[in-house]
């Protein structure tokens, strides 16, 4: 499987990109399975092949509320970079899907031993966090915003 062409594969310079996929092993998850819980031990991360995964958020008295659904080419789980290491948010997967899991602390130790490999690593995952904040903020106005309220004072 190789989604390099597009995602946060395809945001990497080719060589980082080639050095992190030799950290890569293809795994697949039924459809229904919880691939990790919010608040769990961010020891991993994926990047999705095909499928669809939902990114929710506990929300004390209710169901997980689903704030973004990712896709091919996707970065999955951004929390393995920083400490604590747990996950922000859970995921659930939609379908089946088929992925690429790589191992967290292989991947920190390889981004401190090449420090343009692990800038071009966290800049990468620091645009997929940009990103998603933007989606969730957007989806939760969407969610809990006032109709009419422009926001001004």
């Amino acid at each position: 499987m190789t989604v390099a062409r597009h995602g946060f594969l395809g945001a990497l310079p080719p060589g980082h990109r080639e050095r992190l996929q030799g950290f890569s092993h293809e795994v697949t998850f039924p459809g229904g399975a919880r691939i990790f819980e919010e608040d769990g031990v961010a020891d991993r991360f994926w990047i999705i092949g095909s499928g669809s995964v939902a990114l929710d958020v506990h929300v004390p008295g209710r169901r997980e509320t689903v704030v973004e659904t990712l896709g091919e080419g996707d970065l999955l789980g951004w929390s393995w970079l920083f400490e604590p290491y747990r996950w922000h948010l859970g995921a659930q997967t939609r379908g089946t899907v088929l992925a690429s899991e790589f191992d967290a602390e292989r991947i920190r130790a390889a981004c401190e031993e090449d420090p343009a490999f692990g800038l071009a690593v966290t800049n990468g995952v620091a645009r997929v966090i940009a990103r998603r904040l933007k989606t969730t903020r957007t989806r939760l106005l969407d969610l809990y915003g006032q109709p009419g309220d422009g926001g001004a004072p």
